[in-house]
């Protein structure tokens, strides 16, 4: 059966294009549209879709405005934020997905350039995702407070439990959809002496992945950046990889690792790709090599971590299906038979703190 779709824009002709495009697709259907937060409110109140396609900039109620009072009214909606704005107002983007938007596509500026393959392809393969996946729920947020005590207590039980983790470590996290919400379950979790750098894969363009790693720097106690070309790794701290290109390890003279970036094709239709940055750990020194799979639609990351398995045994843990946005990359894993533990998204953090240790 074809899945409903409600498209918000304040555009008559964007609104036109962009449901020629989706019913052009037999998978779904438009059911409904509005021309502002408001009438797209007044329908979510009423009835039931598989997939929203939100627009940002409109009169009466914006897309922003329009996800807080979802939340508010605790009307749970699976959206994908369609805007101008997803290119240059990348903290707007990041803001949508704070507030409960799964994924989110860069719509052109003029109607005609809608019509290119290039945005009909990427619109639909991003909405069949949307579409797809576990319908949001609305947990409270965790406040900045909340999540320090929680990096403590993961710091505290990590020091009484993990005195013999001895050696270098590394900890390397690959997400896809759902994954800038769920890292803020983990990420901000993770005490700023944990005993390895962690290297964090996920799937977002060129100029979203600096915005993420402020958003989750901003929340944690660990220092997390948007990693450089040549960075020297450093334990206690998260990097980002840079969206469009590949992030790799790379041993230099000192036994120390730096950051490589690499520019091959997508791979798993992504680029960054966490299978290269697995296949580039294979390679290393370090005596532990923790890999954590979360939420994500595909398989990036099985390849790399069977890849891995022939030269290392690295300690792989998936996250659980029940907390996954789409379970994708995390069933890969598992049905590979490569994860070692399934855990859920709260429990992340001091699962990774458990493996690794804390300084001190």
């Amino acid at each position: 059966m074809a899945k409903k779709i409600l498209v918000v824009d304040d555009s008559a002709l964007m609104r036109r294009v962009i449901c020629d495009i989706i019913d052009s697709d037999e998978r779904f259907r438009v059911a409904d549209m509005a021309a502002n937060g408001l009438e797209a409110f007044d329908l979510l109140s009423k009835n039931q879709y598989d997939a929203v396609v939100l627009d940002v900039n409109m009169p009466k109620m914006n897309g922003l405005q329009l996800l807080e009072k979802l939340r508010r009214h605790k009307i749970p909606a699976r959206v994908m934020m369609a805007s101008t704005d997803t290119m240059e107002g990348t903290k707007t983007t990041m803001e949508a997905l704070d507030l409960g938007a799964l994924d989110f596509i860069h719509k052109p500026d003029s109607a005609v350039d809608c019509r290119v393959d290039v945005f009909k392809s990427e619109l639909l393969s991003t909405l069949y995702v949307v579409a797809s996946s576990q319908m949001p729920v609305f947990a409270p947020l965790e406040t900045i407070s909340e999540s320090r005590e929680a990096a403590g207590k993961a710091a505290e039980l990590a020091r009484k439990l993990s005195q013999k983790i001895t050696g270098s470590k590394v900890v390397a996290i690959a997400s896809s959809t759902g994954g800038p919400k769920a890292l803020q379950s983990v990420i901000p979790r993770l005490p700023a002496g944990l005993d390895a750098p962690v290297l964090l894969v996920q799937h977002m363009p060129k100029g979203f992945t600096a915005s993420l790693a402020e958003r989750l720097n901003e929340l944690s106690e660990i220092a997390v950046k948007e990693a450089k070309e040549g960075e020297e790794l450093q334990n206690g701290v998260v990097y980002v990889a840079m969206g469009g290109m590949h992030m790799n390890v790379k041993s230099v003279p000192g036994g120390k690792y730096v950051i490589h970036y690499s520019d091959e094709p997508n791979r798993e239709g992504v680029k960054p790709c966490a299978n290269y940055l697995y296949e580039s750990l294979s390679d290393s020194r370090f005596e532990k090599i923790v890999c954590v799979v979360m939420t994500g639609m595909g398989a990036d990351g099985t390849e790399g971590i069977r890849h891995l398995e022939e030269k290392k045994k690295p300690h792989v843990i998936t996250q659980d299906q029940s907390s996954c946005v789409v379970y994708g990359m995390p069933k890969s894993v598992v049905n590979a038979g490569l994860s070692d533990q399934v855990v859920p998204l709260e429990q992340l953090a001091q699962e990774i703190t458990l493996q690794v240790g804390v300084r001190g």
